[in-house]
């Protein structure tokens, strides 16, 4: 399983993001704002903003906010400003990163992120040096516990989903990217309860890290990037085994 779909539930549960929820919501409104700018306010006609308003409306992001992340992009004010950017590299113990981000200042980003990723030991590539790692996919996460595995396969692809896999604690349902947040709610209108759904960059291989300061340095320079105001997302291709990883947190 990826590391990056470990890394978020675990975050939830433990309600990291409750603390950075303002953070969050902004990045999340900056989406909104762009998606909108993009394909218009409509969301049966916008497929990247129905998915951008369904993950803000899964972090209980106030209805107001959604609506005015909307028309700002539907006006133009404020999103023609932002554009999107991906930056790819390597991390400590060769763990690939690709980290998604909307700016108001390339050079900004680049410079901040650069910094970041060379501070841990690893460096920025070429556009295209990692992203060859990476498929794009809905990822809907469950809990195994409780959970028929026979029954949630069934019921997975009966509501549209392409594939199931799982390891000791969870798992992920993977769907077409557009399709993610109604096979999620399909799922739960067939009594599943998912802790997560979202669209990410998912890893074909990974990189096991069973050492601990490796496993230290991969997650912090990943909660730094994600913190970071410009940055949306960040997806990597480690392998920390639940265990390590809980302790970490």
């Amino acid at each position: 399983m990826s590391g990056h779909s470990k890394w978020s539930t675990i975050k939830r549960k433990k309600g990291a993001l409750d603390a950075k929820r303002g953070r969050l919501f902004g990045k999340l409104a900056k989406e909104i704002t762009v998606a909108a700018r993009l394909g218009g306010g409509d969301l049966t006609g916008n497929p990247r903003l129905k998915v951008a308003v369904a993950a803000a409306r899964a972090e209980n992001m106030p209805n107001d906010n959604i609506t005015r992340a909307i028309k700002r992009g539907e006006g133009g004010s404020g999103a023609a400003a932002l554009e999107e950017l991906t930056l790819e590299g390597y991390g400590p113990a060769g763990v690939a990163l690709m980290v998604e981000s909307l700016t108001d200042n390339k050079n900004r980003t680049v410079s901040d992120v650069r910094h970041l990723i060379t501070k841990y030991g690893g460096g920025l590539g070429e556009p295209g040096c990692v992203a060859w790692m990476f498929d794009k996919k809905g990822v809907i996460v469950l809990d195994r516990e409780g959970v028929d595995e026979e029954k949630l396969m069934e019921a997975a692809l009966e509501c549209g989903a392409d594939d199931l896999q799982g390891d000791e604690s969870q798992f992920e349902v993977f769907t077409d990217p557009a399709l993610c947040f109604e096979v999620k709610e399909a799922l739960e209108a067939r009594g599943f309860t998912p802790i997560l759904a979202e669209v990410q960059m998912h890893p074909q291989t990974t990189v096991h890290i069973e050492e601990e300061k490796a496993a230290q340095q991969v997650l912090k320079l990943v909660e730094l990037l994600e913190d970071h105001d410009d940055v949306n997302d960040v997806f990597a291709n480690f392998d920390i085994p639940d265990e390590l990883l809980e302790a970490l947190m």
